[in-house]
This record gives structure tokens, C-alpha cells and sequence, in this order.
């Protein structure tokens, strides 16, 4: 099916991210919080998002206006009912996320595809919390959306092809690289990507190095952008913990097991540049 209409679910910077690369790409958005006020700062974020790109002469005035005038906020689930996708990227609760697409089911129309943004939790799950778990499937963002090239399209046991082509052709038509992945714990990148995190984490505990040499090794010695633990911040090291206990709880490989000074510092409400305080200061 052709997607014209999508749907995002979510007041977070993921929901504002996905709507403004829908919107680029001349996708209808309806922007959903549970909340008016928070749905309408969603968009408040869109429009400095834009504006900064103006600013920059990476987007015209014009083009701006047309991406703005292309997204509607709301309150009120009912007005998703004729997206022909719906995206959630809502907290990373399983039981939260299954009676959000229950709830979706019952509002949108038949033909209507219902996906999630989760990074680590079972899609099938989700899918088989509605009456049509074959138009259920994962499609996976990286933060910032806008910026970030990579789409993981997750195909749960129930997903149908047509349903997984249809949204990998949306993403693409984002202007995105979309891979295929299997309905697994981590999919492809964070099934990768978190041992390594979490292992840095351990190296820290036992004081093979400081904080600053462990992300400077990994700058300078793999050509990586960031550091570990200054990627643990910019994820947040409470969403890093949600994912690290999802890969063990299926995998039950240490690796994954999250590190004691991990689950410290969520406890303490250091969760990293959101809260201001993570493994560094900001």
C-alpha cells in the first residue's frame, strides 16, 4: 500500500524526529500526545528545528513553511484513525506498548500499518496485542532521526511481506537506509553496539582506565566519533539499562548483564546529558 498519512505517537525527541523526516519527504503528519500542551511543544520543536536549518541555508523559507503546514498536533487518539502508518515511540514499557497498539487497533482503519520504534523490546509481542498482528512491525530510528542514515525494519513471525516491504519502501522514501532484521533482542545494532558499552562501563569499575583515556583509546584508536561513556550519556544511561537487562532476559549472556556502576548511577538520577549528570558533567 501506498503511505500517505502517518501517524507518530509520542511527545519525546524520537516522535518530534520521525515527524520531521516524515514531513521532508511530503508525508501528512499527525503528531499524538496524551497531552495538547505537550503534542504542541512537539511541533514548537520542529519549527526550531527547521528554523536552525534556515538559518544555515540548508532549507529554504519556503520549504520550511511547506513542512510545518504538512503536521497537525492533537490530543486525541481518534485522530489518528485514517493514517495509513502509525508509528509509537513511546517509554520503552512492553505492557505500556501493548495497550497502546490494543488501543491503536480499535481506532485506525483496517488497512492501516501499526509499527514500533523500540530499540530492544519483542515486536511480536506488540503484534499479537491487536486483531491484525500481520500489519505489525518495527521500524527502528536512530537519534537524531534527521540525521542519523540507518532505518532497522524489524519483521516479527507475523509480519507479512507485503507489510515489511511497504514500510522498508517508506523509509526509503525518507531518504533513509533501511536493513531487514529478524524480531531478535537488539536487532542488529544494539545487539552489537551494548557489550561494548557495558564492557567499557566494567573497564571503568576496575580501573584499567580513567573515564577520559578509556573515550579517548576509542576515538583515536578505532576512529569512532564519541566515546563510549559519552555515548552511554547521550543515550541515556537509563534507557541503556532498559536495553542491557532486554538482551540479557532473552540472550542470558554476561556480556549483557549490565555493570554495576550502570545501575548506580540510574538509581542516583544521573542519567546522562538529559539530567544533566552521567558519567560526565553537563
Amino acid at each position: 500500500m501506498a503511505i500517505q498519512t502517518v501517524g507518530i505517537v509520542g511527545s519525546g525527541i524520537m516522535g518530534s524526529g520521525i515527524a520531521e523526516v516524515a514531513a521532508k519527504a511530503g508525508h501528512t503528519v499527525v503528531l499524538r500526545s496524551r497531552k495538547q500542551e505537550t503534542a504542541q511543544a512537539m511541533v514548537a520543536g520542529l519549527e526550531k528545528s527547521l528554523a536552525k536549518q534556515v538559518d544555515k541555508g540548508r532549507l529554504s523559507p519556503e520549504d520550511r513553511d511547506a513542512v510545518l503546514g504538512r503536521v497537525s498536533a492533537t490530543d486525541h487518539i481518534g485522530d489518528l484513525a485514517g493514517c495509513d502508518l502509525v508509528i509509537e515511540s513511546v517509554v520503552e514499557d512492553l505492557e505500556v506498548k501493548r495497550a497502546l497498539f490494543a488501543e491503536l487497533d480499535d481506532v485506525c482503519k483496517a488497512e492501516t500499518i501499526l509499527a514500533t520504534n523500540t530499540s530492544t523490546l519483542p515486536v511480536v509481542e506488540m503484534a499479537v496485542a491487536t486483531r491484525r498482528p500481520d500489519q505489525v512491525v518495527g521500524v527502528h530510528f536512530f537519534n537524531p532521526a534527521p540525521m542519523m542514515s540507518l532505518v532497522e525494519v524489524i519483521a516479527p513471525l507475523t509480519a507479512s511481506e507485503a507489510t515489511v516491504e511497504a514500510v522498508t519502501a517508506f523509509a526509503s522514501a525518507c531518504g533513509k537506509d533501511p536493513v531487514q532484521v529478524k524480531d531478535r533482542a537488539g536487532f542488529i545494532v544494539n545487539a552489537l553496539l551494548f557489550p561494548y558499552l557495558n564492557n567499557a562501563v566494567r573497564m571503568l569499575e576496575n580501573g584499567t582506565a580513567s573515564r577520559d583515556d578509556i573515550d579517548a583509546a576509542m576515538k583515536g584508536g578505532c576512529n569512532f566519533p564519541m566515546g563510549p561513556l559519552a555515548l552511554l550519556d547521550l543515550v541515556g544511561l537509563d534507557t541503556s539499562l532498559s536495553i542491557l537487562e532486554a538482551l540479557y532476559a532473552e540472550f542470558a549472556d554476561p556480556n549483557y548483564s549490565p555493570a554495576p556502576a550502570l545501575r548506580r548511577l540510574v538509581a542516583a538520577g544521573h542519567l546522562g546529558r538529559k539530567s544533566g549528570q552521567g558519567f560526565y558533567e553537563y
